[in-house]
């Protein structure tokens, strides 16, 4: 039962979407804390996409509450108002200026009206060169900052474009898949990122990469035919039988 007197950045209530007779989302309840870190998992079909796509107004769902911080109601926004009011998303594959340089991306990125060509023209201020270093530090990318973007490895490619994403300086983060192609390394960088956001920014990754969801240790959701199966620890939810029929299990079924 959704508890009245938390303040939540995200909740959704007895949302339901059906494509064509699917039923992508079911009933679904879910309800994120301001500043908190949530790792969503989920087999193939399980409607993580599409409540990412219910949240950033791609799609609209049939019934159901989706509310933003204090009563913002965003099934009646665009993309573009949801994203104005500071949610930002991140698909998996990384989208970058790749003709451009780390810095350049960055600056193309900070708040404003101005498009690319005024962007890198204008005179940049001391104020925007401070947050462009300050992002770029964030995301380990501050020794690379002259470096053309298509020169990174895909581990820096994906930092890259979260570091973007927090030059529009937002209070809710989406991640897709964030590991997916990254070597070891890579991914414990990116693990050490995510959390140092926390707290300072509300942050949804959705995860299939079970090693990596162990090394964010935050609470996961499971979604299984577009409604919340369960939620806890990484251990609860990997030790639940639930869980482990119709995503754990399923998952080491197809690896042998």
């Amino acid at each position: 039962m959704n508890p009245l007197h938390k303040e939540f950045i995200l909740t959704l209530e007895g949302v339901n979407k059906t494509f064509d007779g699917f039923k992508a989302i079911s009933a679904l309840n879910f309800y994120m804390d301001v500043g908190e870190l949530r790792i969503i998992i989920g087999p193939n079909g399980a409607g993580k996409s599409t409540m990412m796509d219910i949240i950033t107004g791609r799609t609209r769902p049939d019934t159901g509450r989706v509310e933003y911080e204090k009563n913002t109601d965003l099934t009646r926004l665009n993309e573009y108002q949801i994203n104005r009011l500071g949610i930002s998303r991140k698909f998996q594959t990384p989208s970058v200026y790749v003709g451009h340089s780390v810095f350049q991306n960055i600056l193309l990125s900070l708040k404003g009206d101005r498009g690319v060509f005024a962007a890198l023209c204008h005179r940049i201020t001391p104020s925007e060169t401070e947050r462009i270093h300050n992002v770029l530090t964030t995301v380990g990318l501050a020794e690379k900052s002259n470096w053309k973007a298509g020169a990174l490895s895909h581990g820096q490619k994906q930092w890259l474009e979260i570091g973007m994403l927090l030059a529009q300086d937002p209070k809710l983060l989406l991640v897709d898949e964030p590991a997916a192609g990254m070597s070891d390394e890579e991914t414990a960088k990116t693990g050490e990122l995510l959390l140092s956001l926390e707290g300072k920014h509300s942050v949804v990754v959705i995860e299939h990469d079970m090693a990596f969801v162990r090394q964010l240790g935050r609470k996961v959701t499971v979604l299984h035919q577009g409604t919340v199966l369960c939620e806890g620890s990484v251990d609860q939810v990997q030790n639940d039988e639930r869980v482990i029929e119709v995503y754990l299990g399923r998952k080491k079924k197809d690896k042998t």
